[in-house]
């Protein structure tokens, strides 16, 4: 379980993700409100406890309604007061989770922290879903990459091989094995990226990781095809330089369907050069 941070409205708040669901702190977005208020305050209000109870219950198996009720049937008493602890330790609710230690907090289930939100205002819980729902697309974006990243490495190995059974003579020397393995890689990365791997680390001194950790998620697919590809010309005894040029081909066509199919989240690279 990892804590995050996303900023509203000038506001810093943590989330986290526990059991594949995010959780947003309460206690930080209470900085947002002028005034004294606490989370007690909402939580022994009649509309909150109702809403919890109704999604406690489409979510939680194991809420117990019994003490929900006893519960419920004292909010607006003015001698009504409940803590989150007890609430979840007599109600078995998931929604909510007091976090103890420096970095603690009381963090609720994003459905109900978006509500807490409006206790806050109006225009800080449209902020708070609007930012969150452009840290959802953020993240969708990384899974994404991340998958296609570990499609083009398992396809590197057939690839690989093919250069192993075809391209790799006895006599060759390690170094000499290492330099083919190398322009084999490079092949592809010309005919997707126009540039050689020393190139382009040449023009991004700064940047960690390769040309390839600095691909789009439309090129690492795409990169994925080629090795492929790649892979069945050189069985076929292909020459390197008719490769490159069927490569770029492969790539331009390729990435021109991507970006035809996904305008809004593929666009189509300018790097990529015809021969």
């Amino acid at each position: 379980m990892s804590t995050n941070e996303i900023v509203v409205q000038g506001t810093n708040i943590r989330y986290y993700h526990i059991n594949q669901e995010d959780y947003i702190c309460l206690t930080d977005m209470l900085k947002a409100k002028d005034g004294d208020f606490f989370i007690t305050d909402w939580l022994r209000n009649r509309n909150t406890l109702e809403y919890i109870g109704i999604w406690e219950s489409i979510y939680n198996p194991n809420f117990n309604y019994g003490e929900f009720a006893t519960i419920k049937s004292k909010a607006g008493l003015n001698n009504f007061k409940i803590s989150v602890n007890e609430f979840v330790e007599r109600t078995n609710a998931i929604s909510l989770h007091a976090k103890a230690g420096r970095y603690g907090g009381t963090y609720a289930h994003q459905d109900i922290a978006f509500e807490f939100g409006m206790w806050i205002s109006p225009e800080f819980k449209i902020y708070l879903v609007k930012e969150f729902q452009r840290l959802k697309v953020q993240e969708h974006q990384e899974l994404e990459w991340n998958a296609k990243r570990e499609l083009a490495k398992l396809n590197y190995h057939i690839h690989t091989d093919a250069i192993k059974e075809n391209l790799i003579v006895p006599t060759l020397t390690k170094n000499q094995i290492n330099h083919v393995y190398a322009c084999e890689a490079d092949v592809l990365n010309v005919a997707l990226f126009g540039q050689t791997a020393g190139e382009w680390k040449k023009q991004n001194p700064t940047r960690k990781g390769n040309i390839r950790d600095d691909a789009s998620i439309e090129q690492l697919l795409v990169l994925a095809n080629m090795e492929s590809y790649n892979a069945i010309l050189i069985k076929q005894q292909m020459s390197q330089s008719e490769r490159l040029i069927q490569l770029n081909h492969v790539a331009k066509s390729q990435l021109h369907v991507l970006s035809q199919k996904n305008p809004k989240l593929f666009n189509l690279p300018t790097n990529t050069k015809q021969f």
